[in-house]
C-alpha cells in the first residue's frame, strides 16, 4: 500500500468499483452526491436531519468549542462522546418495544401509545442537551440556544417519566452518576491527583527528560514551540486511562498485545527508515491525507471523525431516528473502548516515537525529511527531523504504541460493517493539501526539493480522497499516521488489528441491547 500512496493518484489508491450512493429509501436526495462518482461527499449537508443526527452534530460543535479551549484530548473526548451518544440512546430506547437502555435497563419503557417519533426525538434532544451541559459547562447559554432553536424548554428539569423530556433528563442523570467516578478522575477529586479534572492519579514518570534520550525503548516527552516565541513540552495525557471503566469491555487489558519491535533490531530499523523516506518524499496528496486524518485544529479526534464518516452513511442510506440512534451508540461506545485498551497498551509498553527514534538512530548524521513549511523536502540533521505538522503540535504527548488513530479506526470501521452489514463506503472527502501545516504556500513551495522549486508542478491544492469502502478508510487513517512521521508500522499494523477484533468482541453486547436480552452492566 505505501508504494501506492507514494506513486499514484489519491483519486485510484482505494479503487473499489464505486458504489452508488443514496441506493436507501429515496431516489431524491441528490444533494450531497458527487456527480462523477455517485458517491456521498463527506461531511455534505442533510437537507432531513432527525433529532439524533441534529444533536450528534451539536455534539460535535461543543466538542470543537472544548478543543478551542483547552487543546485536543482525543480519550477525554472520546469519554464525553459516549457519555452524550449512550444518553441519547438510553432515552430512545423508552419508546421503542424492544431495545432497553444501558443504565435503568427497560424501567423507562413508556406505553404503546407514546411511542411516537416526535416524544422520541424530544427525549433524545433532552437527553443530550443534559449530558453536554454537564460536559461542557461554559457552553450552557450556547446549548440553550440549540434547545429553543429545537422547538424545546432548555429549562425544563422534570424528571416526570410520562413526558418525554423527562425521560431525557432521566436518562441523561443516570448516565451521568454512573461515570462521575468512573477512573477518569473528570472532577480532580481521586487520591493522588492534583486536583484538576482529569489529571493524573498514578504518579507516571517519563525515563527520558524531553532534551536527553536515556532509554531509546521508551518515550521521550517532546517540545512544542507555545506560539509565543517559547517551548513548552507537555506531559504524557491521561496516563491513567487504562483505569476508565470500559463501556462493553471487562478489562482494560482484554486486548494488549504483545511488545512493539525494539531498537536495535532489524525491524525497527526498517520501519523508522521507511519513515524518513515517507516523509521526505510526501506528494500533495499524501499531505492531504495526513492532514485529513490528523483532523485539526478543531479536532474532535477519532470518535468525532468516525462519527462524521457515521453521518455520511446516514445520509447516504436515509437513516430513520432508531437508526441513527442506534449508528451514533455504537461507534461512540466501541472508539471509546478503543482508547482505553490503546491507552492501556501505551502505558503499559510506553513506547517512542518517530521523533525520537530518528535520533537516536542518525545521532550526528544528516537524514531526508521535511524542511517546514513553504520549504518542501530535503536533508537536515537528524536532530532537527521533524513530521509533517505546525511546530506548535509536532506529535501527539503520549507513547507510539499502539496507535490510537489506527485502534480506534480499526474499531469504528468494522463496527460500522458490522451495524450496516456491509464494508461498502462510498464516501468523497474534498480537501486543500496543506491547509493545515502550510497554509499561504505555493504548491510549488511545499514540494521544492532541496530548495529548489520545479516549475513544472501545477499550483492545484484541491484534492478527491476516495474511500469506497469502512476497512481502507481505516487503512488510511492508519497508514496516514506513518506518512507523518507520527509513528513506526508496527503500532498502526498493530492497532488496525487490535480495534477489530475489540468490535467483533463487543457486537453481541450491542445487539443485545437493541433486542432487549442484555442486564445492566456494573
Amino acid at each position: 500500500m505505501l508504494a501506492r500512496l507514494l506513486g499514484v493518484s489519491v483519486v485510484l489508491l482505494l479503487g473499489a468499483a464505486p458504489a452508488r450512493a443514496g441506493e436507501g429509501r429515496g431516489s431524491d436526495r441528490d444533494a450531497g452526491i458527487d456527480p462523477a462518482t455517485g458517491w456521498v461527499i463527506h461531511q455534505a449537508p442533510n437537507p432531513d436531519p432527525n433529532a439524533a443526527y441534529r444533536w450528534m452534530h451539536i455534539m460535535q460543535e461543543a466538542s470543537g468549542r472544548s478543543v478551542e479551549r483547552v487543546g485536543a484530548r482525543p480519550t477525554i473526548i472520546s469519554r464525553e462522546m459516549h457519555i452524550a451518544m449512550t444518553a441519547m440512546y438510553d432515552a430512545w430506547a423508552a419508546y421503542d418495544a424492544e431495545a432497553v437502555g444501558t443504565r435503568l435497563a427497560g424501567k423507562l419503557r413508556r406505553p404503546a401509545a407514546e411511542r411516537t417519533e416526535e416524544n422520541a426525538s424530544k427525549a433524545v434532544a433532552t437527553a443530550v442537551y443534559r449530558a453536554l451541559l454537564e460536559l461542557y459547562p461554559e457552553d450552557a447559554a450556547w446549548l440553550a440556544e440549540q434547545m429553543r432553536a429545537d422547538g424545546h424548554d432548555p429549562d425544563d428539569a422534570t424528571l416526570d417519566v410520562s413526558k418525554p423530556q423527562g425521560v431525557g433528563n432521566v436518562a441523561a442523570r443516570a448516565v451521568l452518576e454512573y461515570r462521575r467516578h468512573d477512573g477518569a478522575n473528570q472532577l480532580g477529586d481521586e487520591v493522588g491527583s492534583n486536583g484538576k479534572p482529569y489529571s493524573d492519579y498514578t504518579f507516571y514518570e517519563p525515563r527520558n527528560p524531553g532534551d536527553e534520550i536515556l532509554y531509546p525503548d521508551r518515550w521521550q516527552p517532546i517540545p512544542f514551540d507555545d506560539g509565543k516565541g517559547g517551548k513548552t513540552t507537555p506531559g504524557f495525557l491521561t496516563p491513567h486511562w487504562y483505569r476508565v471503566r470500559p463501556f462493553a469491555l471487562a478489562r482494560s487489558d482484554s486486548f494488549r498485545p504483545g511488545p512493539q519491535p525494539r531498537v536495535g533490531t532489524d525491524r525497527m530499523k526498517r520501519e523508522v527508515d521507511q519513515i524518513l523516506h515517507a516523509n521526505a518524499n510526501l506528494g500533495v496528496e499524501q499531505k492531504a491525507i495526513v492532514e485529513f486524518m490528523r483532523d485539526g485544529p478543531r479536532s474532535t479526534g477519532q470518535s468525532g471523525h468516525w462519527l462524521r464518516f457515521a453521518a455520511d452513511v446516514a445520509r447516504r442510506d436515509g437513516y430513520t431516528l432508531e437508526q441513527d440512534v442506534k449508528l451514533f451508540f455504537s461507534i461512540a461506545n466501541v472508539v471509546f473502548d478503543a482508547f482505553i485498551s490503546c491507552w492501556e497498551t501505551k502505558r503499559f509498553y510506553d513506547g517512542p516515537r518517530p521523533y525520537a527514534l530518528v535520533r537516536w538512530y542518525y545521532a550526528g548524521k544528516q537524514v531526508p525529511g521535511y524542511l517546514g513549511p513553504c520549504k518542501g523536502s530535503g536533508r537536515l540533521p537528524a536532530a532537527q527531523w521533524h513530521p509533517y505538522s505546525p511546530a506548535t503540535f509536532v506529535t501527539p504527548p503520549f507513547p507510539g504504541y499502539t496507535s490510537g488513530h489506527a485502534t480506534a479506526s480499526g474499531a469504528a470501521s468494522k463496527m460500522l460493517e458490522l451495524v450496516t452489514g456491509s464494508d461498502r463506503f462510498g464516501s468523497l472527502a474534498i480537501r486543500h493539501a496543506g491547509e493545515l501545516t502550510e497554509l499561504g504556500c505555493s504548491v510549488g513551495q511545499m514540494q521544492a526539493r532541496d530548495g529548489q522549486l520545479d516549475p513544472r508542478i501545477a499550483d492545484e491544492r484541491e484534492v478527491r480522497l476516495e474511500l469506497p469502502t469502512f476497512s481502507a478508510t481505516a487503512e488510511m487513517a492508519a497508514l496516514s499516521r506513518m506518512l507523518g512521521g507520527y509513528h513506526v508500522a508496527a503500532d498502526n499494523d498493530v492497532g488496525l488489528e487490535v480495534g477489530r477484533k475489540l468490535a467483533i468482541y463487543s457486537w453481541p453486547i450491542y445487539q443485545a441491547y437493541f433486542d432487549g436480552t442484555a442486564s445492566v452492566r456494573d
